[in-house]
């Protein structure tokens, strides 16, 4: 685990300013720092550079950039390759000099190429500089657990595992992407390929990319357009392939879970450095901690170390359910309680470690939990993914009901265009009618909110200014008929790897833990795929087999709960105490020098909202969300583009 950077350019950026490009990364990798140059065709230098959390061999040996024994390559790598034990084993032709899992990349790279990520198992961002073709490969893990980022400009491409560093690289033109404020107002992050800045990007999970420096590049410098992407796991295709071959037997699909689950959480139980688990008390993190202590207590007969965190508001607590589990598993669990004050002191930070817009609030608590366990250990298991690939979340529940409404809903639809009738209905039933476009069936995206997010960045809708929808318009690529399982394809492309797995990635590397989430290995993602649905989803009971599993180790009194995951107050806390600065986000004159939203509206969108709040499900007008989108992005745009927190290029 690390954070790795570099760039392709003729015009050299030298050692002392790729080293400080590097070290805009330091909380990522505290315990090394490597920085190399390296000559290549076309009159480019190759500048790769890590800095590394030593998770496997603690010894130099494990020092980044790392060349091939045959001084073919030269790689920087981010991430851990789980299976990597059992591919020294397939590749013993090669002579190692280490013990980690960075040099089994390079050996399988000299035995199958770029084919090689067929065979890596595990969570990854990869450069590697290839002297015999003259190209370097950039490849990203199929789910997109590991961040990898890329611009082009000056006829050169500068690469990070966040933007920090490709900010600090000289002449970095850091121009914004307006086009993409909407739809990141409205979902609060900004989804791969697009980033916040033009030109700039995010490589697509499941993807490698190759840039020659040979033929056009040699001639006419490197652009977008020498950038030759290909995708080797694409959610809907494997989807496909796996759910042609079901396991129609209940029995059979559960124990055939238990034993990949129980094989995946094996494997990223392997690490030199001390480990233990998130426990919320949840289904997912209390079976993924469930078999860790059976592991644990098999291999050493010491218990598994647990964290979690509580709070001082009764409404967002589940310390004390974390605590009942981890009592009955045995583990070696810690608590931590946290009052308001503790996560408000957190939001300052926000922009320093999420160098994007990110509103997701949940980032604060998991950067809490994060802090909390890295007091004891350097990897933390999760539970991420259980619900993507599960049927966990209450939206796949109301998916179900609304696919049965939706010939209602159309009924309404056209109903609701006489005497503008449609104005007066509740908003469910709006949601409802609204719903007509077959590329978003699954969003819900309703009309308020869209219109609200385009007005404040001075749009009247999608037919405006050239903007990107607020919504993801290519659910037809999924070709799957039932609501449920086509948002659950969506969720896997985009909310789980742009939200979900950037918020624990940044939160945590904020504290050098390394987290791993055993439900996101390429077997159990693929073998969810083989589990019929109505195993998933049974009766209205979400996440069926993988509860059902999970009651074998833990009762089911100690989980059956409503959820209520890493919430934190928005409204109470724009209304309160982040009111003032809020205010001052939307003053019109600022709005207007900064020349990103419609200054009179936005301004009077806010004072609205901070005179009523949030209004409650009937009415609709719950904005919390969205005001908080808009404050992270101002707050994100004076440390960035007007304060001290932009690395100097």
């Amino acid at each position: 685990m690390c954070g790795i950077c570099g760039y392709i350019s003729r015009t050299v950026i030298g050692r002392e300013q790729l080293s400080r490009m590097n070290d805009t990364m330091k909380h990522r990798g505290p315990n090394d720092a490597g920085v190399e140059l390296f000559e290549a065709a076309g009159g480019y230098t190759v500048g790769l550079a890590q800095r590394r959390l030593s998770i496997q061999d603690l010894s130099p040996l494990g020092h980044q950039p790392m060349a091939s024994a045959d001084g073919r390559l030269e790689v920087v790598f981010n991430g851990e390759i789980y299976n990597f034990l059992e591919l020294k084993k397939e590749l013993s032709e090669y002579p190692y000099r280490s013990s980690c899992d960075t040099e089994v990349i390079l050996a399988a790279y000299l035995r199958w190429g770029i084919g090689m990520v067929d065979h890596l198992g595990g969570m990854f961002a990869i450069a590697l500089f290839d002297r015999q073709e003259q190209a370097v490969y950039f490849l990203r893990d199929r789910i997109g657990k590991k961040p990898l980022y890329y611009t082009f400009y000056d006829g050169g491409l500068v690469f990070g595992s966040e933007l920090k560093p490709l900010m600090a690289a000289p002449g970095f033109p850091g121009d914004l992407r307006q086009d993409v404020l909407p739809r990141y107002l409205y979902q609060g992050y900004i989804n791969a390929p697009d980033t916040i800045f033009a030109h700039t990007y995010k490589l697509e999970p499941g993807c490698w990319m190759k840039v020659a420096l040979t033929g056009d590049a040699a001639k006419s410098g490197l652009s977008e357009a020498s950038a030759e992407l290909h995708r080797y796991w694409d959610v809907a295709e494997v989807y496909h392939a796996k759910s042609a071959v079901p396991i129609g037997d209940y029995g059979e699909a559960k124990e055939g879970l238990r034993a990949v689950l129980r094989h995946a959480v094996s494997e990223r139980m392997i690490a030199d450095v001390p480990l233990g688990a998130f426990l919320s008390g949840g289904y997912d993190s209390s079976l993924v901690s469930a078999v860790a202590q059976d592991l644990a207590m098999e291999q050493t007969g010491r218990p598994l170390k647990t964290f979690c965190i509580g709070f001082d508001e009764p409404a967002y607590d589940e310390s004390p359910f974390a605590e009942k589990v981890a009592a009955h598993l045995g583990t070696d669990h810690t608590t931590m309680k946290i009052g308001e004050k503790d996560m408000l002191d957190l939001v300052e930070s926000v922009p320093r470690y999420f160098d994007e817009p990110f509103a997701d609030s949940s980032e604060i608590p998991t950067m809490l939990v994060s802090s909390l366990a890295r007091k004891q250990v350097t990897v933390a298991l999760s539970g991420d993914g259980g619900d993507e690939f599960f049927c966990g979340y209450n939206i796949y529940a109301k998916l179900h009901e609304a696919q049965r409404l939706d010939a209602l809903g159309a009924a309404a639809h056209m109903a609701g265009k006489i005497g503008g009738l449609g104005r007066h209905y509740p908003f469910r039933v709006r949601v409802i009618a609204e719903n007509r476009d077959p590329e978003t069936k699954t969003q819900f995206l309703s009309g308020n909110y869209v219109s609200r997010a385009y007005r404040m960045c001075g749009v009247s809708g999608a037919d405006g200014r050239a903007v990107l929808p607020a919504g993801y318009p290519f659910e037809s690529r999924y070709g799957v008929k039932d609501w449920q399982i086509r948002r659950m394809l969506l969720d896997m492309d985009t909310y789980l790897p742009g939200d979900i797995l950037c918020k624990v990635d940044r939160a945590s590397m904020k504290y050098a833990l390394e987290t791993r989430c055993p439900i996101l290995d390429p077997a159990v993602m693929e073998y969810s795929f083989r589990i019929p649905h109505r195993f998933k989803y049974d009766e209205k009971d979400k996440k069926h087999i993988l509860k059902d599993l999970a009651r074998d180790y833990i009762p089911g009194e100690l989980l059956d709960r409503p959820k209520k995951g890493f919430s934190v107050p928005l409204d109470k806390w724009l209304r309160g105490p982040l009111r003032t600065q809020l205010l001052d986000f939307a003053r019109e004159e600022r709005l207007r020098a900064q020349g990103l939203f419609d200054a009179a509206y936005t301004h009077a969108f806010v004072a609205q909202y901070l005179a009523t709040g949030d209004r409650g499900a009937m009415s609709g007008e719950n904005y919390s969300k969205l005001i908080w989108s808009f404050f992270v992005f101002q707050q994100w745009y004076e440390a960035y583009l007007v304060g001290s927190e932009r690395p100097e290029g």
